[in-house]
């Protein structure tokens, strides 16, 4: 890191830090870099851009920087590329209040874990970043009615019944798709779903408006590829939901790659994939 000082590095860190610490659910990658720039001045060599790559340099430190971090629990990862501070990292940035000293312990710690360059783990975490980017926006730009059957493929690889599936032409309603645990719906509760793919965040209201089309019955599942606001996932948390499932686009994808065996290969075609080996740790 030419020209980037070890109290430099650990300044950039503790900003990363300061942008994750009342993030409970994290941000992605992408969103930590663009408001680096906004929290400090940046220099005309951190702007710049490496032979290496066709990214800013404050960024590759920045990566570099986090690799140790992971390491030794004081940062957490996703393969989708969204950054979470730990509560060991929380309890090490209240005892090593000065910037450089927190970077020096978190070097100090990740002495016993070097089996690998901190360079692999950088391309494999820029790699999963990139496709989980590709993957969802593939994703958000199909319309509902062809999200709304991925949904109904996914239910009959996880070996529910779908017995029906709301017409393209439909426009209103609560329930997209009904789906059973046996053949002909004797046993068990019947599986109402509805499905929201119009990008906005789903609030308490619109949880409340689902739970009050479920039958006593009735087993919900709530697809939001919006997501869902802070308050709405509270809730879901409470007795009152206990019987609605809430999938957001990673928990779908997550899904689809777990049944993803299952899948015939029309299926398989709906998110066209491949598989791409990746040299990584070896802890």
């Amino acid at each position: 890191m030419v020209q980037i000082t070890l109290h430099r590095v650990g300044e950039l860190l503790r900003i990363v830090f300061e942008l994750l610490w009342d993030k409970p659910d994290g941000l992605s990658a992408k969103d930590v870099f663009v408001l680096i720039p906004e929290l400090t001045q940046l220099t005309e060599y951190e702007r710049g851009f490496s032979s290496l790559s066709n990214t800013p340099r404050y960024e590759r430190i920045v990566r570099l920087a986090t690799v140790p971090l992971v390491k030794v629990g004081w940062l957490e990862k996703t393969n989708k590329g969204r950054w979470y501070i730990t509560e060991e990292g929380r309890q090490a940035c209240k005892k090593f209040t000065n910037a450089q000293e927190l970077y020096k312990e978190a070097l100090r710690l990740y002495e016993e874990h070097r089996q690998i360059t901190p360079d692999i783990v950088m391309n494999v975490e820029i790699a999963e970043e990139k496709a989980w980017e590709q993957i969802q926006k593939y994703l958000q730009e199909k319309n509902p009615p062809e999200f709304q059957s991925m949904i109904a493929v996914l239910l009959r690889a996880m070996g529910y019944y779908v017995a029906w599936v709301a017409p393209a032409e439909k426009k209103r309603g609560h329930i997209d798709i009904v789906a059973h645990v046996d053949p002909i719906g004797a046993k068990g509760p019947r599986i109402l779903v509805q499905v929201k793919h119009k990008g906005q965040v789903l609030t308490i209201e619109g949880l409340k408006t689902f739970l009050s089309v479920l039958g006593q019955n009735d087993f919900g599942l709530l697809v939001s590829t919006g997501g869902f606001t802070g308050d709405a996932k509270e809730e879901l948390r409470t007795e009152a939901f206990q019987k609605v499932t809430a999938l957001d686009l990673e928990t779908f994808f997550d899904l689809w790659i777990s049944h993803y065996d299952k899948l015939s290969q029309d299926a398989r075609n709906l998110i066209p994939l491949k598989l791409i080996y990746f040299l990584t740790s070896l802890d």
